[in-house]
């Protein structure tokens, strides 16, 4: 295995974007559209629908892929009214009967379409900065890193329960559909809460990650472990997960960034074990004794400013990066399953401590219900919905059982 000081990955890189793109949203926090046939609509779709542009003159925005052009006629701290020809665009009303304002919101630097093309192509995509400035800062200070470095971790409950900014994050709306459209299917849900993966600099002993696949496969933890969800099998078209990373800090080789083998979920199989794979290096103290996991030229690290979003198909192998920085590197992890498949963690617990802390009050409607979709799993029967849950006293039971058998 080669030396941090001998690492030679390949780096792609992506500079922050000179310009972005608008959503246009309601109070509510869903999008004005235009939709196929021409019409203006009220979307929750984050695909190339809802991106609008400002004009030249600065007196309205112009829908991207349909030319649709809207005037802003008026303009004040709570929003702005728009009008569509001779008509103003009243797609709801506030208590007052008048219409509801308009409201600016940064989007992506490029079309949805064009990063679902290459997400399609690759399996991997970089969206560069698409969180904004302010979403940035909540993610700094609920992860102690950034500008809020000198501060001390006070958090006792689950990040999406701490900052809204973690539940903003965890609703952007172009790579939840690019998700839904990747994985063919718009059922899906979180496998675990939105967790934040903060990497101290590294001493050149302390242990690190080994390469592997993520949830729901898992390949490259342990070939035999139960915890190996998804063997290898032969419909490798079927997606069954898909790793979503923000990065809080910026992503750069020193600073720790993710190590891939981009396009390696097309390969279909673990990471080889010269690699290093997660199960050898996460034997205590295996990395002082055998040095760093392969860090050769094969590996690719991508880099990116603060506020993307790395989205990869979750057979895509990987592993942490080493951060070399005097200053903790910090991203939010979120691993993208279907409904049908069983998530690595039960969600219940993160979710009442997000609603105890009146979370869904800081948010947009639109973001509340994504998480609630995102992190609960529901049947129907007779009286509505139930949500399904880890059963405590079952789970010690079981626990028992798995401690007595294991003494035969």
């Amino acid at each position: 295995m080669k030396s941090a000081s001998e690492s030679t990955e390949t780096v792609l890189r992506f500079e922050e974007p000179r310009s972005f793109y608008s959503y246009l949203c309601l109070q509510d926090g869903t999008f004005l559209s235009v939709d196929e046939q021409g019409s203006l609509s009220i979307s929750c779709v984050g695909n190339d629908e809802i991106v609008w542009q400002q004009t030249e003159d600065r007196k309205g925005y112009r829908q991207v892929t349909s030319g649709k052009v809207v005037e802003i006629v008026e303009s004040d701290h709570e929003g702005f009214s728009l009008r569509d020809g001779n008509e103003i665009v009243a797609m709801d009303e506030d208590e007052s009967g008048k219409p509801i304002r308009f409201r600016y919101q940064r989007g992506p630097a490029s079309l949805p379409s064009e990063y679902m093309d290459h997400f399609f192509e690759h399996g991997w995509v970089c969206l560069p900065a698409i969180l904004p400035p302010d979403v940035v800062d909540g993610l700094e200070q609920v992860s102690c890193t950034g500008k809020y470095r000198d501060q001390e971790f006070k958090y006792k409950t689950s990040p999406i329960a701490s900052n809204k900014a973690v539940g903003q994050a965890a609703a952007e709306p172009v790579t939840l559909w690019m998700t839904r459209q990747y994985m063919r299917t718009n059922a899906i849900r979180f496998g675990h809460a939105p967790s934040l993966a903060i990497l101290p600099k590294d001493d050149g002993v302390r242990d690190v990650q080994g390469w592997h696949s993520d949830f729901p496969y898992l390949w490259g933890i342990s070939r035999k472990s139960p915890d190996e969800r998804i063997p290898i099998h032969e419909a490798p078209e079927l997606v069954l997960g898909i790793q979503r990373n923000i990065c809080i800090s910026p992503f750069r080789k020193e600073f720790g960034a993710t190590a891939f083998k981009l396009g390696s979920n097309k390969l279909h199989s673990a990471p080889p074990s010269e690699w290093g794979t997660g199960s050898t290096y996460s034997q205590r103290g295996y990395r002082k004794e055998h040095g760093l996991p392969y860090n050769g030229p094969e590996a690719d690290i991508v880099e990116a400013p603060a506020g993307s979003i790395i989205l990869y198909d979750a057979r895509t192998w990987h592993r942490a990066g080493v951060n070399h920085v005097d200053e903790r590197r910090a991203a939010m992890l979120q691993a993208i399953i279907p409904m049908y498949i069983m998530p690595f963690a039960d969600t219940t617990g993160a979710y009442k401590q997000y609603l105890e802390n009146g979370m869904p009050d800081q948010l947009y409607e639109r973001e509340h219900m994504e998480i609630e979709s995102l992190m609960l799993s529901t049947i129907v029967g007779r009286g509505g919905q139930f949500v399904i849950g880890v059963d405590q006293e079952l789970t010690k039971l079981i626990n028992r059982y798995s401690t007595e058998s294991s003494a035969y």
